[in-house]
């Protein structure tokens, strides 16, 4: 059976605060009969629908809460280059030429996101311009090291600023330099959601909310069972990440859900939200347990970080939270935060994509691990390839191979809690 992995009905975030009009779907009801089934209303089963639409086939989408409830409508909102690991192991995995290939297709997932924004008229506050930042000199060679793979091996020049150079752009002291993307940059996770499944709706794909799906039954055709109703598929798609599980254990086993926070401050005014990033851009450190934090389009700090791989809330994460921000601007010693929130995010063992067929006609995409934004569009794009008879590109995906997060399901978690100390004290020494 399938269950959703975290029960909370609401979630109050500025995305909800702020959140475009969208007309509620109906639950499924009775049985129907489609081409493709997709499990999941985020980013990945909508841009798969989109795609699957566009090329004639008859989708319905099945999402258990509402459209952009789980990660899709909760994340940091950065739309990095590349996927969740170093490129460096995709190409110890693959090989240098499809490791190219599979760089490239992520870059294609970023043109694929403006694109969409501007093809369907999506309003949700786009901005140019992502930074890695560094805390400590290891973390500086690191970053220099990514800079010369990725200039050299990947033709994808990045800019190096020095210290003075991007406090010229970010008015805190806390970090070493910058390694800094034009091309990468944030935006609403939440309406951009919404604006892609106002467009599959305009495209006539069948959107169910407040349909989760309790049993798949495979086959020749696939069935997806609900509480009140039953769909018939040719083909099927698990898009539901670290929301669902029991659906595919063999999926589950190779992912872990992570909890990841973010604050969002009050107002603090154009004058005042300038003054700490003067180029609007997007940042994250590179800890293991990082921290991200941008501007909102109405002048708030949207600060995030403070991982869970317990799987249990943070107590006093407001607290938290706030202190974690203070120590990147401490000027802010002022400012609360005005909505807190968190969600799951799906890691990979290696964070290294995830995506491929559990049987011939059911396909999945999960693995992201934090790199959703654009990479969600691009596995849409692949697996609707698949589907429509062109896997090559989903095949080179296949290739990268899972291991099972250790310990099974009972010991898995306390393992990677001890992991997750290791390199958080790592962090913090060195």
């Amino acid at each position: 059976m399938g269950t959703l992995r975290d029960g909370q009905a609401e979630v109050d975030s500025w995305y909800r605060l702020t959140a475009a009009p969208w007309p509620r779907q109906p639950a499924l009801a009775g049985s129907t009969r489609v081409d493709v089934a997709i499990l999941g209303g985020g980013l990945t089963g909508l841009s798969a629908a989109i795609e699957l639409a566009k090329a004639g086939r008859k989708v319905i989408v099945l999402e258990a809460r509402e459209v952009g409830w789980g990660a899709s409508g909760r994340s940091g909102g950065q739309a990095i280059f590349g996927f969740g690991c170093d490129q460096h192991k995709i190409t110890q995995a693959l090989g240098r030429d499809d490791s190219r290939k599979l760089f490239d297709w992520s870059l294609e997932g970023m043109r694929l996101l403006r694109e969409r924004i501007g093809e369907f008229d999506i309003w949700c506050d786009w901005q140019d311009g992502h930074a890695h930042v560094p805390i400590k000199p290891r973390q500086v060679k690191e970053l220099l090291g990514w800079r010369d793979d990725l200039e050299q091996n990947f033709n994808y020049p990045l800019a190096w600023w020095d210290r003075d150079q991007l406090r010229a752009h970010l008015a805190s002291d806390r970090y070493l330099g910058a390694l800094y993307d034009p091309n990468s940059g944030h935006l609403h996770p939440l309406n951009y959601t919404l604006g892609l499944a106002r467009a599959a709706l305009a495209l006539g794909v069948v959107i169910h909310e407040h349909s989760e799906v309790i049993e798949l039954t495979q086959g020749k055709t696939a069935r997806l069972r609900t509480s009140q109703g039953e769909v018939v598929a040719d083909s099927v798609v698990l898009a539901g990440n670290a929301y669902v599980h029991g659906i595919a254990p063999e999926l589950d086993m190779r992912i872990m859900p992570v909890g990841t926070y973010i604050g969002a401050t009050v107002p603090l005014g154009p004058e005042r939200a300038r003054a700490l990033i003067g180029n609007g851009m997007a940042v994250a450190d590179i800890n293991w347990a990082l921290d991200y934090f941008r501007l909102s389009s109405d002048n708030r700090l949207l600060f995030g970080g403070r991982a869970s791989y317990s799987t249990l809330k943070p107590w006093n994460l407001a607290g938290i939270m706030a202190t974690r921000m203070r120590r990147v601007f401490p000027q802010l010693s002022d400012v609360a935060f005005d909505k807190v929130w968190g969600g799951y995010v799906d890691i990979s063992l290696s964070r290294a994509p995830h995506w491929g067929r559990t049987a011939p006609n059911v396909y999945f995409a999960q693995g992201f691990s934090g790199h959703g934004i654009a990479a969600t569009g691009l596995a849409g794009r692949v697996i609707a390839e698949a589907i429509c008879m062109q896997s090559d590109r989903l095949d080179v995906f296949a290739r990268l191979k899972h291991m099972p997060f250790p310990g099974g399901r009972l010991l898995r978690t306390p393992l990677l809690v001890a992991a997750m100390a290791w390199y958080k004290l790592r962090d913090a020494l060195w």
